[in-house]
C-alpha cells in the first residue's frame, strides 16, 4: 500500500513513464477495510503469451524489434520506480503484462513483492530464475537487481527457453559461471550465504541427497552468444551489458536506457 501511495501522489517529471507500469489506478474503500484495486483490462502476460506462440507455431511474435520495444519500455517503467526508490523485487514474464498486440505495448504488474531501498531489504527476493547473484549470495542489494531480471527476461524472450532454469540455487550459480564467467571474489568474501555454495576455498559444491555425500560442481563452460545464437551483435551486447554478475559493473535502468541497441533501427 505504502507504495502504491508513493507512485500515486510523487509529481514527477518522469510521468510518461507511469503508462508503462500498472499502478495506476482507482482506489475503493469499503466496509471492513477491504481494498479495492481497480486497473484496465490487459491481455496475457509474457510467458503465457510466449507459450501460445511457440505451441500453435505460428509467425514468431517476439522478433528483434519487439524485444526493443519491450525492454524500452520495460527501462522506462524501472527508470520510474527507481527515480522513487522502489525495487520491484519480482520482475519476470509472468509480471510484464501485454497492453496492445499491434503495436507492442506492454505494463508492468504486480508490485506486492516490491519495497523500498531504505527498507530493510529480505534476504529472499525474486522469483529463482531471475534472482541476481548478488541476492543469491545474501549481499546487500538495490535496483540493479530488477536489471539483471530483465536481462533474463530478454534473453528467454528471444530464444524460447529460460536462461537460468528453476533448478537449485546452486545449479543456477553454476549456470551462470559457465555462461557468463566467474564470480568476483569480492562477492564471494562478503556473501553471508556464500558458504552455503562454495567450500573454504571457493570450489562450487552441492550436496547429493541421495548419498548425503559433498560433490564439487564443475561449470560447464558456454558463452552468452553460443547460447543466445543471435547475429544482432548490439543485441548481444546489451544484454552482456544487463547481464554483469558484479552490481558495480551493472548499469542502473537510466544507464541502459542510453545503450546504442535501444536506438538502433530495425529494418
Amino acid at each position: 500500500m505504502a507504495v502504491l501511495q508513493q507512485k500515486e501522489s510523487y509529481p514527477s517529471p518522469l510521468s510518461f513513464y507511469m503508462s508503462h507500469i500498472v499502478v495506476n489506478s482507482n482506489l475503493q474503500r469499503r466496509t471492513k477495510e477491504h481494498l479495492f484495486i481497480v486497473t484496465e483490462l490487459l491481455r496475457a502476460n509474457l510467458y503465457e503469451f510466449q507459450k501460445y506462440n511457440l505451441e500453435t507455431g505460428g509467425e514468431a511474435y517476439f522478433t528483434l524489434p519487439r524485444i526493443q520495444t519491450i525492454a524500452r519500455q520495460c527501462l522506462e517503467a524501472l527508470e520510474y520506480l527507481h527515480h522513487l526508490r522502489i525495487i520491484h523485487c519480482d520482475l519476470k514474464p509472468e509480471n510484464i503484462l501485454i497492453k496492445s498486440y499491434s503495436r507492442c505495448e506492454i505494463k508492468v504488474i504486480d508490485l506486492g513483492s516490491s519495497c523500498f531501498q531504505t527498507d530493510n531489504l529480505c534476504l529472499y527476493v525474486q522469483s529463482r530464475s531471475y534472482r541476481a547473484p548478488e541476492v543469491i549470495l545474501g549481499l546487500p542489494y538495490d535496483q540493479k537487481i530488477d536489471v539483471w531480471s530483465l536481462g533474463c527476461i530478454l534473453a528467454e524472450l528471444y530464444t524460447g527457453d529460460v536462461l537460468f532454469p528453476n533448478d537449485s540455487a546452486v545449479m543456477i550459480l553454476a549456470r551462470m559461471m559457465g555462461i557468463l564467467g566467474p564470480i568476483d571474489m569480492e562477492m564471494l568474501v562478503m556473501g553471508q550465504e556464500t558458504h552455503k555454495y562454495f567450500t573454504d576455498d571457493y570450489d562450487l559444491y552441492h550436496r547429493n541427497e541421495e548419498t548425503d555425500q559433498i560433490e564439487y560442481l564443475i561449470p560447464e563452460k558456454s558463452t552468452l552468444a553460443r547460447h543466445l545464437q543471435v547475429p544482432d551483435t548490439k543485441f548481444l551486447d546489451f544484454l552482456s551489458y544487463l547481464l554483469q554478475t558484479n552490481p558495480r559493473r551493472r548499469p542502473t535502468a537510466r544507464q541502459a536506457l542510453q545503450h546504442p541497441w535501444l536506438s538502433f533501427a530495425y529494418k
